[in-house]
């Protein structure tokens, strides 16, 4: 069905679910069960979680399937691929709980992180290099050159594109991250509902002003926000 006939329903999920069925073939050798991929809005710093058996079928109750929620808080940046990485992120939970060994809820132990790894995404705590690959809160960040970062491509190369996003955000929107290559980053030693949350922010509150409307947003200085309504950058006052 052409784009412009679809309603926003089906072009969110459909969407949404035939990224899931590229990445379940091409970095999870179609090894993984179906799920509801759902949008949740759990919080200003939750990008996605995971939930296995989350759902039964109404007519069928020996019938479960988990969920991945995404939220569309965050479809507001321009790199579809970010949104991308979320999505595989709880994949990665979604193949622990059905291929491995999960820890106890929330806790990315090392099975996962090593998962991750391998579909070509680096945990970290922090967002970048040298953060911790193993912890109850976790980010991360794309291995450039790596399996994620190729098949995402190509999905977003065949025309694949989050149309709907959020647009009542009351709190900042962070723009894009930059990729980073994984040079150094190495494994740490030593999942319920497991979140991804955003990388931690440090820095000086200052205020923030959008070009066009003039709306204003107080966050540390090293932020970067984007007016939803407006679709550009804050510039800050400082």
């Amino acid at each position: 069905m052409p784009s412009e006939q679809r309603t926003p329903t089906q072009e969110t999920y459909s969407d949404l679910q035939a990224a899931y069925d590229h990445f379940n073939t091409t970095l999870f050798g179609g090894e993984l069960p179906p799920c509801l991929i759902t949008l949740q809005r759990k919080g200003p710093r939750v990008m996605g979680y995971y939930s296995p058996g989350r759902f039964i079928h109404r007519a069928e109750e020996d019938r479960k399937t988990d969920e991945i929620a995404m939220s569309p808080i965050f479809f507001v940046r321009k790199d579809d691929i970010e949104a991308l990485e979320v999505l595989v992120h709880e994949m990665c939970h979604l193949w622990q709980q059905h291929f491995g060994t999960p820890s106890r809820t929330s806790y990315h132990n090392k099975e996962w992180s090593q998962k991750m790894q391998a579909v070509g995404l680096m945990p970290s705590t922090t967002g970048a290099p040298g953060g911790k690959a193993v912890g109850q809160s976790m980010d991360h960040y794309r291995i450039v050159g790596g399996q994620f970062e190729a098949e995402a491509q190509a999905l977003i190369d065949g025309g694949f594109k989050l149309c709907w996003y959020d647009c009542t955000a009351r709190f900042p929107i962070m723009t894009p991250r930059v990729p980073r290559r994984n040079e150094d980053g190495e494994s740490g030693e030593d999942a319920g509902e497991t979140e991804e949350a955003a990388p931690p922010l440090s820095g000086k509150r200052v205020k923030f002003t959008c070009p066009k409307c003039e709306a204003n947003a107080w966050g540390k200085g090293s932020l970067q926000i984007m007016c939803a309504p407006c679709g550009v950058v804050f510039e800050s006052a400082s």
